[in-house]
C-alpha cells in the first residue's frame, strides 16, 4: 500500500481548535485572534506585559543541502512533538512560507509525514497575509520614490542612485532587471531598477527584528532608500512613509499560533531566506515563545553556515538571546551526495561515500561548537539506510567527540524522536553552554565579512575590488561599522560556488556587492552568483498543483 502524501497527512490530522493550543501555554482566550479555527494571531497588548524570557532555547540546524533533502524543519517539528510526549512544556518557532519556492522547487515550509504543523495548505499559500503586508509596505515605499521624484524632487534624489528594489512573493527571473516609468513625462522618469522576491525584502528583515511597534517604526524611518545628488543619504521617513508602512504592517507584526499534528504549538512568523537575508523567525514569535515554554525549539535556514550563523551572529546579537543547545540534522542520503555520489545512485549502499560526506557534517559540527554550544547529531532516517551506511556515519561522529541519535518522526511522529528529546533535557538543563559571537561589533566590516569567510566557510580569504572597499569605508564613517554582516552566498556549498560539495579548501570568496539594511541594522554582502530574486525551474512544482474533484488542493509539498 503506498504511503500517504504529506498533503493527505495533514488532511487527516486530529486538530484542537485554536484556544486550546493556546490554552496549553496559558494564553487567555482575549489575547488570541482567530483566523478561522485553527490559526490566530496574538495580541500585541498580551505580548507587551509577559515577562522577561525563561525557558531554554534549542536551534535546529543542519549540513550543507542536497537536493537528496535533509528534513530540518521535519526534525524541529518531531523534536517538539518529542519533547511534548516526555511531559516537557514546549512550543515550536519557525518561518512562514514563500510562494516561490512553494510553485517552484523547493516546496513549502511546514514539514514533512508524520512531523508537520498544520493547516499545511493554508501555511504554504496566503496563511494570515503577512506576507502580502510586507509586499505591499515595500512597494509603497517604492512608489513614493517615484511620485517624489516626479513632482519635484525637493529631497534632490538623484534617480541613478535609487537602490531602493521593489519586490513580489514569487520567482521570476525576467524581474530581476527592468526599466520603469517609460511611456512619456505622465508616467515619471524612467530608470534601471528590478524585483527581488519579498522574502529579501529589508521590511522582512525589519519585521523580523523588531521588538513592537515602536520600534517597527523607528526602523522603517532608518531604511536607505538612494542618494541625493551630493550623496546625502535620503531615508523612508524624509519620504514620510514610515507612518503608512507601519500601519500596512501593524497585523503582520503580531505572530501567528498553529499546532503540529500531535497539537503542539507552533509559533510561525516571518520568513527570510538564509541564503539571501538572515533566515530566522521573528523575534518577537521567540521571545514570546520562551516567556511561555520551559524549552524552544527553533530552526535557521539552509545549512549551518548560512542560517546558524546568522542566528547567532545577527539574531541572537540583536535580540540578546544565548542559545542553551544545538542539533544538527544529516540524512544519510545527503552525506552520500557531499561524497561524491549521483542523485541516482543514492539507493545504492556505499558506506566509504558517507564517510567522505561525513567531511561536512564534521566542519558544521566545528564551526558550531566555535560559538560554545552543546551540539547533537540528529539523523533523519530514510528506509532505505543500510546498517552500514549508519554504522559509519556514527563511527565518524563518535569519533568527533559528539552524540548521534536516529530519528524516525517522519514516520512516527513525537515517537521518533523521544530518544534525542530525553538527552536534549539532559543537556539544556546541565547549563553547559557558553554561548559567544564569531566576532564583536568594533571589528571593520571588511574583516568580519572575511571572518565569515575564513572561520566558518573555510576559505583562503575573500576577493574584494577598490569600490567595494571604499562603500564599506563610507558606512564606517557615517556610524555603521558596528553593525554585522549578512552573507548572500549559495546555499549549497561552504564556497561560493554550488558545484563544490562536501568540504572544500583552497577557494577564495568573491564579494560581487555590498548592501546597507540600515532599517535592519545589518550590512548585506553579495558573494559569486547568488540571486535575490530567483527563477523557476525547468518543470515548475506549480505544473502539479491544482484542485481535485472535491474542490481539495493537491500537489502541494
Amino acid at each position: 500500500m503506498p504511503q500517504p502524501s504529506d498533503i493527505e497527512i495533514a488532511r487527516a490530522a486530529a486538530k484542537r481548535p485554536i484556544l486550546e493550543i493556546a490554552a496549553r501555554l496559558d494564553i487567555p482566550e482575549a489575547a488570541v485572534l482567530p483566523y478561522g479555527r485553527d490559526k490566530a494571531k496574538i495580541d500585541r497588548d498580551f505580548l507587551a506585559g509577559l515577562g522577561a524570557p525563561r525557558g531554554k532555547l534549542v536551534l535546529v540546524t543542519a549540513v550543507t543541502p542536497t537536493p537528496a533533502g535533509e528534513g530540518k524543519t521535519t526534525t524541529t517539528v518531531g523534536l517538539g512533538d518529542g519533547l511534548a510526549r516526555i511531559g516537557q512544556r514546549v512550543a515550536i518557532c519557525l518561518r512562514e512560507a514563500s510562494l516561490g519556492p512553494c510553485f517552484g522547487m523547493k516546496g513549502g515550509a511546514a514539514g514533512g509525514g508524520h512531523a508537520q504543523v498544520v493547516p499545511m495548505e493554508e501555511m504554504n499559500l496566503h496563511f494570515t497575509g503577512d506576507f502580502h503586508a510586507i509586499t505591499s509596505a515595500h512597494n509603497l515605499l517604492a512608489a513614493m520614490i517615484d511620485n517624489h521624484i516626479h513632482w519635484g524632487n525637493a529631497l534632490d534624489i538623484d534617480a541613478r542612485r535609487v537602490t531602493w528594489r521593489r519586490v513580489m512573493d514569487m520567482n521570476d527571473r525576467a524581474l530581476r532587471d527592468v526599466v520603469t516609468a517609460l511611456g512619456g513625462p505622465g508616467n515619471g522618469f524612467p530608470r534601471q531598477s528590478g524585483f527581488d522576491i519579498t522574502v529579501a525584502s529589508e521590511i522582512m528583515a525589519i519585521l523580523c527584528l523588531a521588538t513592537d511597534l515602536a520600534d517597527l517604526q523607528a526602523r522603517l524611518g532608518r531604511i536607505i532608500v538612494g542618494y541625493s545628488r551630493d550623496k546625502a543619504p535620503v531615508t523612508a521617513r524624509d519620504l514620510k512613509a514610515d507612518g503608512a508602512m507601519v500601519v500596512l504592517l501593524r497585523e503582520a507584526l503580531q505572530p501567528n499560533l498553529v499546532q503540529t499534528l500531535e497539537n503542539t504549538p507552533a509559533f510561525v512568523h516571518g520568513g527570510p531566506f538564509a541564503n539571501i537575508a538572515h533566515g530566522c523567525n521573528s523575534v518577537i514569535a521567540t521571545r514570546t515563545a520562551l516567556s511561555l515554554a520551559d524549552i524552544v525549539v527553533t530552526e535557521a535556514g539552509f545549512g549551518a553556515d548560512l542560517g546558524a550563523e546568522k542566528f547567532l551572529d545577527i539574531k541572537c546579537r540583536k535580540a540578546g538571546l544565548a542559545p542553551d543547545a544545538a542539533v544538527l540534522v544529516a540524512t544519510i542520503r545527503s552525506l552520500k551526495m557531499s561524497g561524491g555520489v549521483a542523485r541516482a545512485d543514492l539507493g545504492v549502499e556505499d558506506a566509504e561515500a558517507v564517510t567522505r560526506g561525513c567531511a561536512n557534517l564534521g566542519r558544521h559540527l566545528e564551526n558550531l561548537r566555535g560559538y560554545g554550544l552543546p551540539v547533537l547529531v540528529a539523523i533523519n532516517r530514510f528506509d532505505g539506510d543500510s546498517e552500514a551506511e549508519l554504522a559509519a556515519l556514527r563511527s565518524y561522529v563518535e569519533g568527533q567527540g559528539a552524540e548521534v541519535f536516529l530519528c524516525t518522526h517522519w514516520a512516527e511522529g513525537g515517537a521518533g524522536t523521544e530518544t534525542l528529546a530525553r538527552r536534549l533535557v539532559e543537556v539544556v538543563q546541565a547549563g553547559e553552554a557558553d554561548f559567544a559571537p564569531l566576532y564583536p561589533d568594533a571589528m571593520p566590516l571588511l574583516e568580519k565579512i572575511e571572518t565569515v569567510a575564513r572561520r566558518i566557510y573555510r576559505a583562503e580569504g575573500i576577493d574584494v575590488d577598490a569600490k567595494i572597499r571604499t562603500q564599506l569605508a563610507e558606512w564606517e564613517a557615517a556610524g555603521f561599522g558596528h553593525l554585522p554582516v549578512c552573507m548572500a552566498k549559495t546555499q549549497y556549498s561552504f564556497s561560493a560556488d554550488p558545484s563544490l560539495r562536501g568540504a572544500p579548501e583552497g577557494f577564495r570568496v568573491p564579494i560581487r556587492e555590498v548592501r546597507l539594511s540600515a532599517g535592519a541594522g545589518f550590512i548585506v554582502a553579495i558573494c559569486g552568483e547568488i540571486m535575490t530574486m530567483p527563477g523557476l525551474p525547468r518543470t515548475p512544482a506549480a505544473e502539479g498543483i491544482g484542485l481535485n474533484s472535491e474542490g481539495q488542493i493537491e500537489g502541494l509539498f
